[in-house]
C-alpha cells in the first residue's frame, strides 16, 4: 500500500511543480476526475492539488466524509472558495501586501515542518509571498501551524475531526512545489508524507 494518495491537478495546471514521485517514491498518483471512482481505502492519505475542481470535489463529500471517517487524512492545499466539507470556509485574502504582511511565523512545532525555516518559507527566490497570502478560517479546535502577517492569520493548521480521520489545511501553493529546493523547504514534502500516512512521527 502507497503512503499518499495524489491527485492530479486540473488539466492545464500546475505543469511547472516537480514530479512528486521523483523524491517521494511511495506514492501513487490518480487523474484529477478519476478520484470519483477510486478506492481511497487503500489509501491513509488523500493530496489535493492547489488547482482543484472544487466543484467537482465538492460532488464527492459523502465519500471525502467516509474515507476520513475511516481514520483518513486530508491534505488540502490552496484558497477555499467552495465550502466542500463541513470544516471549511471561503478562504480570507490579506488587505495589504506589504513585507511586514508575507512573513510566515511558526504557531506551533509539527513533524511536516521539522527542520524548516521560516525564513524559507517567507522568501522563495528572494521573493516573499508565495507561501501564504491570506487563509482559510480553521473549525474551532483546529491547531495552528504558521500564521501570515502580524496578526499570524492561520495559513496553515491541523484538525483532528471528532468523527474520526484529521484535515492538514494550507492556504497556498501545493506544499510539494518545494521538493529538490536546495534549502530546509526540501524536507517538507517526504515529512508530510511520512506523517499524513502516518508512517513518520505524529505528534
Amino acid at each position: 500500500m502507497a503512503s499518499c494518495l495524489f491527485l492530479q491537478p486540473i488539466k492545464g495546471a500546475g505543469n511547472d511543480l516537480p514530479d512528486v514521485g521523483d523524491y517521494v517514491p511511495d506514492i501513487d498518483v490518480v487523474g484529477h476526475y478519476d478520484l470519483e471512482t477510486a478506492d481511497l481505502s487503500r489509501y491513509p492519505a488523500l493530496c489535493l492539488p492547489a488547482h482543484l475542481d472544487q466543484r467537482f470535489f465538492g460532488s464527492l463529500t459523502s465519500k471525502i466524509e467516509q474515507f476520513l471517517n475511516g481514520g483518513g487524512t486530508l491534505v488540502f492545499n490552496g484558497h477555499v472558495a467552495w465550502p466542500m466539507l463541513p470544516e471549511f470556509q471561503p478562504f480570507i485574502p490579506l488587505n495589504r501586501f506589504s513585507l511586514d504582511d508575507l512573513q510566515i511565523h511558526r504557531l506551533t512545532d509539527h513533524p511536516v515542518f521539522e527542520g524548516v525555516a521560516t525564513e524559507e518559507l517567507t522568501y522563495r527566490r528572494g521573493v516573499a509571498g508565495f507561501y501564504a497570502r491570506g487563509f482559510n478560517p480553521p473549525p474551532e479546535g483546529a491547531v495552528s501551524l504558521h500564521g501570515v502577517g502580524p496578526d499570524h492569520l492561520p495559513c496553515d493548521w491541523v484538525y483532528e475531526r471528532p468523527s474520526g480521520g484529521r484535515i492538514f489545511m494550507h492556504a497556498g501553493n501545493d506544499l510539494w512545489m518545494y521538493v529538490g529546493s536546495s534549502d530546509t523547504t526540501a524536507r517538507i514534502a517526504p515529512q508530510l508524507c511520512a506523517w499524513a500516512s502516518g508512517k513518520g512521527p505524529q505528534q
